[in-house]
């Protein structure tokens, strides 16, 4: 029995080290490395307590625990690390930081980014471009996929250039702060892929955008 509240008292305090509150309604949340974590911890518990010794089952699934969550959290707490960094220093930027699974987009609207029908950066966009080179320079182990957006004013010709030239900026800007230019690639997708209406001013300001995509390499 004590065996098996000391496995019990494991398995949820590394559970509940995973969780992090809702930023948008201050709830508290499990991450993604606290669910594998959680499941590794179990097993690891298991495998702890019976390779113990009887007097040292206790002890065993405990260490079990910990090595088997630590396992089970992977590239998942890897992305909760690096989500929690990029909101805290992309706060009050108007960059959006869209969690997916175990891929992060950034959202950068080309109101703040982009002078209109330029690919020439903002120069007040600076600061948050440095603020990204240093959490990429930190969190290492994802590539950093850039991709310009259009609304659909003006010739396909016309926003398929600027948006490639606007994504090639973006990415050059990294690579000359010193992030690896082996980790960033760049497109252009023009007007293809609207997250709102071009029908109106307000749904074209938000089709008119630069997104960055971290994967896992």
């Amino acid at each position: 029995m004590k065996s098996q509240a000391l496995i019990a008292a494991g398995v949820c305090a590394l559970v509940l080290t995973g969780c992090t509150n809702n930023p948008y309604t201050g709830e508290q949340q499990a991450g993604k490395s606290a669910i594998y974590g959680g499941i590794g911890a179990v097993t690891g518990a298991a495998i702890g307590a019976a390779t113990s010794s009887s007097d040292d089952r206790g002890k065993g699934a405990l260490i079990g625990a910990a090595v088997g969550g630590a396992a089970g959290g992977g590239y998942g707490f890897y992305v909760d690390k690096q989500e929690q960094r990029l909101r805290q220093e992309l706060t009050g930027t108007g960059v959006q930081v869209v969690r997916n699974g175990d891929s992060i987009q950034l959202v950068m609207p080309g109101n703040i980014t982009f002078a209109s029908g330029s690919a020439d950066i903002s120069s007040s966009f600076y600061p948050t471009l440095n603020s990204l080179v240093k959490v990429f320079k930190e969190f290492d182990q994802n590539g950093i996929n850039i991709v310009g957006h259009t609304d659909s004013t003006g010739s396909n010709e016309l926003n398929m250039r600027l948006s490639r030239e606007r994504a090639s900026a973006v990415a050059a800007y990294l690579s000359g702060q010193g992030v690896p230019g082996g980790r960033i690639s760049s497109a252009g997708v023009g007007p293809s892929q609207p997250i709102a209406s071009n029908d109106t001013e307000s749904g074209r300001a938000q089709n008119r955008r630069v997104e960055i995509n971290l994967r896992q390499l």
